[in-house]
C-alpha cells in the first residue's frame, strides 16, 4: 500500500483551498451554496461511477501508487478524493471565469 496518489490529490486540493481563500471564489464568497453544489456534483459522479461499475465499464486495477482501500466493490478511496477534487476545481474555474468577466465588463 502506497498512497502516493491519494496524497497528491490531497495536496492539490489544499492548493485549491488556498486559491479559494485568496480570491474568495467559492467557499469564502458563499459557503452554503458552494458546499451544496460540491456535494451535488460529487453525488452525481458517484452515481455515474456506480452505473459504470454495474455495467462493467469501470473496474478497479491494483496500483502500487494507490492505497488499495475500496469503499465499495471496484470503487477505491482515491476515486472519491478525485471526484471531490474535480468538482472543487470546476467550481473554482467557473467562479474565477465569472469574476474575470465581471471585471472586464466594468472596464
Amino acid at each position: 500500500m502506497s498512497g502516493v496518489y491519494a496524497a497528491s490529490l490531497l495536496v492539490s486540493a489544499a492548493c485549491l483551498v488556498l486559491l479559494d481563500l485568496r480570491f474568495a471564489l467559492v467557499f469564502r464568497r458563499s459557503p452554503l451554496i458552494g458546499g451544496a453544489v460540491l456535494v451535488i456534483g460529487v453525488v452525481f459522479f458517484i452515481a455515474w461511477d456506480a452505473v459504470g461499475i454495474g455495467l462493467g465499464v469501470f473496474r478497479h486495477l491494483d496500483s502500487r501508487w494507490a492505497t488499495g482501500i475500496l469503499l465499495a466493490p471496484e470503487f477505491p478511496v482515491e476515486e472519491l478524493l478525485f471526484l471531490g477534487f474535480l468538482c472543487y476545481l470546476t467550481l473554482i474555474l467557473l467562479s474565477g471565469w465569472q469574476r474575470w468577466r465581471e471585471r472586464e465588463d466594468n472596464r
